[in-house]
């Protein structure tokens, strides 16, 4: 069973995880603490997944989750799954409250620094409660254990799965739309406009690079609580001619088709699917050396990394890509070789097994149900 509203990477995969479980082995259902996309739900529906909402409106709705409480003793799961710090948290709490054999913890991203009540909460209440505690990159699992204080023997790194955007688009004339001529130079990002994403650094970087690719654009993909501020960034900056704001699109593989050049300026990451989606669509890659961006970039081979906060190292890798095709065209070719290894398919597989022996593991009862949150 999984907790989940589909906005961002990790509750795209949720969605993916619960679609691609093997069904002879594993019965999915989805649960969202909060109303869930519409969307997402009908895509549930039409692939027979059962779904839940439990309809919470704010924090303070705590008594909202007696459902999930109703629901985990009367289906009797095998298996609850949460995903991101809240379902983290009351998926362990009700989780073991209701006795379900096995609960898994998963962290998708966060900078394990910062909030000391979170970092507590982590290393002695899921840390202590969850069956095993999910790390989506070695160097989070470190950070887990060193900072949190979570139990090294419950750590366990899984990788993200690649989900393709399910209704992309692929007629979009991204140059065109903009009023730009077929030559201009493009560099784009997809990403939640929040500040882990550091979008201002990019913006930094972008006005550096306008002085030498004169002609060069940046695109920006997605909407969040930073975009007023990084309009105003933009207009501070004087650079609003050269720098597009595109909003929530659903056409994001055919802009990483258009664009010459990804960038991914975060100050933390865990295992983030635009990377996927660049490998996916031969995008050349340059992105902050943090977090599990350094497990699956293999720097000069696969794409290039830059140290988070540098706006000029971030400009200097652009321009390189930018003026060396054959460069961005042998980075872009070596990462999507390895795609095949961070398929959905593929990791549902490896979630299925974890799900099987950690079952058998704790009472070896016959295999039934298995759930997920985030």
């Amino acid at each position: 069973m999984d907790y989940v509203t589909p906005v961002g990477g990790a509750e795209r995969f949720v969605m993916g995880l619960a679609e691609n479980l093997p069904r002879d082995r594993i019965e999915a259902w989805v649960c969202s603490t909060r109303v869930g996309d519409q969307e997402a739900v009908r895509a549930l529906m039409r692939a027979h997944i059962r779904h839940i909402s439990l309809g919470r409106t704010s924090k303070r709705d705590v008594h909202r989750l007696q459902k999930l409480a109703v629901l985990l003793r009367r289906e009797r799961f095998d298996v609850v799954h949460a995903h991101k710090f809240g379902s983290n948290v009351w998926g362990s709490l009700i989780g073991r409250a209701c006795r379900v054999p096995v609960v898994l913890a998963h962290e998708h991203t966060w900078s394990y620094a910062g909030d000391p009540l979170r970092m507590w909460i982590d290393g002695h209440v899921v840390g202590k409660l969850a069956t095993r505690f999910i790390a989506v990159s070695e160097h989070d699992r470190e950070r887990m254990i060193a900072l949190e204080g979570v139990p090294a023997g419950k750590v366990l790194v899984m990788p993200t799965g690649y989900v393709p955007f399910p209704s992309s688009r692929q007629d979009t004339d991204l140059r065109a739309e903009l009023g730009l001529s077929r030559d201009v130079p493009l560099v784009g990002v997809a990403a939640v406009l929040r500040r882990q994403k550091a979008l201002n650094v990019l913006v930094d970087a972008h006005a550096r690079l306008i002085t030498r690719v004169t002609d060069a654009h940046l695109v920006i993909a997605g909407d969040g609580p930073c975009r007023q501020e990084l309009e105003r960034h933009i207009d501070r900056l004087g650079i609003a001619g050269f720098v597009h704001l595109l909003g929530q699109r659903s056409d994001v593989t055919a802009i990483l088709h258009a664009v010459d050049v990804a960038a991914l300026s975060s100050d933390w990451e865990g295992m983030p699917l635009f990377v996927f989606e660049c490998m996916a669509t031969n995008t050349p890659l340059v992105a902050t050396s943090v977090g599990g961006l350094r497990e699956i970039i293999q720097a000069g081979t696969t794409g290039m990394l830059v140290p988070p906060q540098d706006p000029e190292k971030l400009a200097d890798a652009l321009q390189m890509l930018l003026t060396n095709p054959i460069l961005a065209k042998r980075l872009a070719a070596a990462a999507s070789r390895r795609l095949e290894e961070f398929t959905i398919q593929a990791v549902a597989i490896r979630f299925a097994d974890l799900y099987e022996e950690l079952s058998r593991a704790v009472d070896g009862r016959r295999w039934g149900n298995a759930g997920s949150a985030p």
